[in-house]
């Protein structure tokens, strides 16, 4: 989205959400070991990665999940007999019979950069059905975002979120006087009267902050003295403009 002075507007990123820096395992540490790192640190998921540091998958609590029902709960489709398992049934069946990390992680790993909104973040995870992401940089992984990270950055305070549309998108993203403007936000709606010159101004006024994580609902009240809705370029007659070719 362009601000007022064609400057893109940047919303909240993974950046600056995630957690960094990350705790990993290798694809040969043990599966005991990786229970343990998951405890010791609290967290519900860990990047497995190579040598290079590349991350190949996740190792998580579900996959834990998986080996403690055992074999016997892995359903299999009808006719496996003869036609052979599904996919996602041998994977499971690895992760039974997992040692290491990995056998048990699921892959390949579904990352993010750090430069990506979190609203993007939580389309993967939502589309993917997966609680956590690494955060490359290339190959380089740089963090982790998880869905409590999300759930973080849509918890500040009223307080919070009025200095962010205030400093954050009037004045940095669309370079507007943010003292112009009367901004208050109540449980997560926020309320914006002030004038502007353009008409289109006052739609990106509401349309940004309401991009802001935390916001649950915007109610303007800007006015405007063009209504540039209504402006269409004139038509140029190209032959009189520039002569014939």
């Amino acid at each position: 989205m362009l601000g007022s002075k064609g400057k893109v507007i940047q919303m909240t990123t993974v950046r600056e959400v995630m957690s960094s820096p990350v705790v990993t395992v290798r694809l040969t540490t043990p599966l005991k070991d990786v229970a343990r790192l998951l405890v010791d640190n609290k967290v519900s998921g860990l990047p497995v990665i190579d040598v290079d540091g590349t991350v190949l998958g996740v190792v998580s609590e579900a996959d834990f999940l998986v080996k403690q029902q055992g074999a016997e709960a892995v359903r299999h489709r009808p006719l496996a007999r003869l036609v052979g398992d599904s996919r996602t049934s041998r994977v499971q069946l690895d992760k039974v019979q997992a040692t290491t990390a990995a056998d048990a992680m699921t892959g390949p790993a579904i990352t993010i950069e750090p430069n990506r909104p979190i609203t993007e973040a939580a389309r993967l995870m939502t589309e993917r059905k997966v609680n956590r992401l690494p955060v490359v940089d290339g190959d380089r992984l740089v963090g982790i975002v998880t869905r409590a990270d999300l759930v973080r950055a849509y918890a500040r305070s009223d307080g919070e979120l009025e200095e962010i549309i205030r400093e954050d998108v009037i004045k940095r993203a669309l370079w507007l006087d943010p003292y112009s403007f009367a901004i208050n936000v109540k449980n997560g709606v926020a309320t914006i009267s002030g004038h502007v010159d353009r008409k289109s101004t006052a739609a990106m006024v509401r349309h940004a902050a309401s991009l802001v994580p935390g916001i649950v609902d915007v109610e303007t009240s800007i006015s405007w003295t063009m209504d540039d809705d209504r402006i269409q370029p004139a038509p140029v007659d190209l032959v009189t403009t520039f002569g014939p070719r």
